[in-house]
């Protein structure tokens, strides 16, 4: 659990989900205002989180070796841009700081949220299902359908996307995934949340929370965002990236379907006993289970 950067005044109303994940908030040292928003809406919920300094694009030079600038052009097909690479570290330090602990879970949130009043209860309920992911996406930038698999609370359920989904604002990780992303991610090929969207080459589970109980707000002063298309090279683009692209949108397709098959064929034991002694007689139980049913001449 955080504790180095609670509060002190959140001690006393700490929810008993923070004592089985590690939170922790990405935050750049010159936004101290949304630091102390969230720091708000965590304390609401009961939250314990551990601040993690953002590593700042504007102090980031080039050649970096976190960065692979040969394949970023060749799969991402834009200019390097500093803040994405700062963000995209910035994830990757959360990750090693969850492995150098002993906790289970991480969850990650950047500092430009908002949160459903259900969050923390919806929290507990998706880490008592844990075995059915490794990755759990609590919010996107896109509006795909998120296809449902197991119910969570009675308002939310584990969903599986089949198509690209981007934003990394919040969610949670177990151990297999934190050690994916903090060495198989690394260099930075792609931008963090189209490198973390490819969980499936690496035989990891993802699943979202249908409905989302995290909206990732669009910010106007978001230094990744802005001035987005200085760093955009049109048709001088390399002819690789739609082959990549193309080629990652299958296998994406592919092995998520496959999950969500599964989920669809899959029978419990408890209905498969059901369906073994009713034997093929139908739904109906037998005259003599009703009580309402006529009695039977001699």
């Amino acid at each position: 659990m955080n504790m180095r950067a609670t509060p002190a005044a959140l001690m006393p109303a700490l929810h008993p989900v923070s004592l089985q994940v590690n939170t922790y908030l990405i935050n750049l040292d010159r936004a101290p205002l949304r630091r102390f928003r969230m720091e708000r809406l965590l304390a609401g919920f009961g939250l314990a989180y551990e601040r993690v300094a953002a590593v700042d694009g504007a102090a980031i030079s080039l050649p970096h070796r976190g960065f692979d600038e040969k394949s970023y052009l060749s799969r991402h097909g834009r200019r390097p841009n500093p803040f994405e690479i700062g963000c995209y570290l910035s994830h990757v330090e959360c990750a090693r700081r969850f492995l150098a602990g002993d906790a289970e879970f991480a969850l990650v949130l950047e500092d430009d949220l908002d949160f459903d009043d259900d969050f923390a209860e919806l929290l507990d309920a998706a880490l008592r299902h844990h075995a059915h992911w490794d990755v759990l996406r609590l919010s996107t930038v896109n509006s795909g359908r998120k296809h449902r698999v197991k119910p969570l609370t009675a308002s939310r359920a584990l969903a599986i996307a089949l198509t690209r989904e981007k934003g990394s604002g919040a969610y949670v990780i177990n151990r297999k995934a934190a050690q994916w992303i903090a060495g198989a991610l690394l260099p930075m090929r792609l931008p963090y949340d189209l490198a973390f969207d490819l969980e499936f080459d690496d035989g990891l589970r993802a699943c979202f929370v249908d409905p989302l109980p995290v909206s990732q707000r669009a910010d106007a002063c978001s230094q990744i965002q802005a001035g987005l298309s200085a760093y955009r090279l049109g048709r001088r683009r390399p002819w690789s990236v739609l082959p990549f692209r193309a080629a990652a949108e299958i296998r994406r397709f592919v092995a998520r379907f496959s999950r969500l098959a599964t989920w669809r064929l899959r029978i419990s034991p408890a209905s498969a006993e059901r369906r073994s002694k009713r034997g093929g007689r139908g739904d109906c139980p037998p005259a003599r289970s009703r009580p309402n049913a006529a009695p039977r001449s001699p």
